[in-house]
């Protein structure tokens, strides 16, 4: 399996906290799609791990990850380094200390959002597994469709408050868990598959983020 070296990650500031964009490697990318399509094919295994009671959003099927394939998969192993490049980049400091609490997959189609929220933990990060065509497609200028936006602060002069991310298969951004954000809809047919995550890191490292 390939790690992706320094150059796939980027730092963005577009308001206060940093966020983190970086590529998941094909690899696993494959294996979280077979895997979730092995659940979404065993109803029993489904409603054993559906998660959306515990969530916001308007969407099809929210299912928890387990915790042997998540580690299995080697998708634990690159969250970690993932993370830790981030914290290296934004606060040059190395974390210690990485507990996973929780990760889920989101299937959202046509018409379904997540409205404006937040998350636990101190770190938290969603990844883009699945993409509908012509995702942005709309009858207005905006392009805003099936996107995802981060919210900060307020509008101000020559300062954002917004930062839209047009979701591409494989791409993963890591952000802090106090961030707002929502997921928008979209009006084509197709499923826009993601995934959630939360974790903690040292105390004396979060409450600087």
């Amino acid at each position: 399996m390939k790690i992706e070296t320094e150059k796939d990650f980027e730092l963005i500031q577009a308001f206060g906290p940093p966020v983190l964009r970086t590529k998941i490697p094909e690899e696993i990318v494959n294996k979280l799609n077979n895997y979730i399509d092995d659940i979404i094919s065993n109803d029993t295994k489904s409603d054993k791990l559906d998660h959306g009671k515990n969530l916001v959003g308007d969407v099809t099927q929210e299912f928890k990850l387990e915790q042997s394939f998540i580690s299995e998969s080697g998708w634990l192993k690159f969250l970690g380094q993932s993370v830790q490049k981030w914290f290296k980049l934004s606060i040059q400091r190395d974390i210690k200390e990485f507990k996973l609490i929780d990760s889920w997959v989101v299937r959202q189609f046509k018409n379904e959002y997540n409205p404006i929220h937040f998350h636990d933990g101190d770190i938290s990060g969603v990844g883009y597994l699945k993409i509908p065509k012509n995702l942005t497609k709309n009858k207005k200028k905006t392009k805003t469709n099936g996107t995802i936006d981060f919210i900060s602060g307020q509008k101000s002069f020559l300062s954002n408050s917004i930062h839209n991310h047009v979701p591409k298969v494989g791409d993963m951004i890591i952000f802090p868990n106090y961030l707002m954000h929502t997921a928008y809809p979209f009006s084509v047919e197709g499923e826009r598959r993601s995934f959630s995550f939360n974790l903690e890191v040292d105390k004396k490292i979060s409450k600087t983020i």
